[in-house]
């Protein structure tokens, strides 16, 4: 299947520490957005495999989006949303964000060991997501927990899905809460 796009978005907030925090890194949050047509809108479809298989592409796209984006920053937090227009449905979504359509901002990020955190919603046009983020290597890493509000002005259309990828350059500025430090992440198991 190819689907077809109706639209590249990317969103990039850029937070500068102040107060005893002055003089660190700021931090970048990145979202990329792809709106597609939804082959399904409005149909009653059991076999959701070749969604799938097409998000492979998406994916990619999306991570050379990413890696660009975040420049000259490299990413160390990441999660995966959707948005998809009410005459989808959720399913139609997840379908987008299996791993096949991961898989290639792991490699962009060089490891991604970490699962992801992923949120998928049905919405109006202008509907917002929040897109939950964590460490890209390590789940546990508490300094990452941290995610992205998502909104399309004049989208998702009832007959559409906007996929995303959310990514941030550090931890949450003044982050304090103790836990595994992204520093100490070292095992090949995504844990620590």
């Amino acid at each position: 299947m190819e689907l077809q796009v109706n639209g590249v978005h990317t969103f990039v907030e850029n937070h500068i520490p102040n107060g005893k925090y002055a003089g660190e890194e700021p931090l970048r949050k990145v979202a990329v957005v792809m709106v597609l047509k939804n082959p399904y809108a409005g149909k009653e479809v059991e076999d959701l495999s070749p969604l799938i298989d097409a998000s492979a592409e998406i994916g990619a796209k999306l991570a050379k989006m990413a890696v660009e984006a975040m420049a000259p920053y490299k990413i160390q937090s990441y999660g995966k949303g959707a948005l998809v227009g009410v005459d989808g449905e959720e399913e139609h979504a997840a379908a987008l964000l299996t791993s096949v359509y991961a898989e290639p901002l792991r490699k962009a990020v060089g490891g991604g060991k970490a699962w992801f955190q992923s949120r998928v919603k049905l919405g109006a046009v202008g509907a917002s997501l929040d897109v939950p983020m964590a460490h890209t290597e390590a789940l546990y890493v508490r300094s990452h927990y941290d995610g992205m509000t998502v909104s399309l002005p004049e989208g998702p259309k009832p007959d559409e899905i906007a996929v995303m990828f959310v990514l941030a350059n550090r931890g949450r500025i003044g982050a304090r809460v103790g836990g595994l430090k992204a520093e100490d992440v070292k095992g090949e198991d995504g844990l620590y």
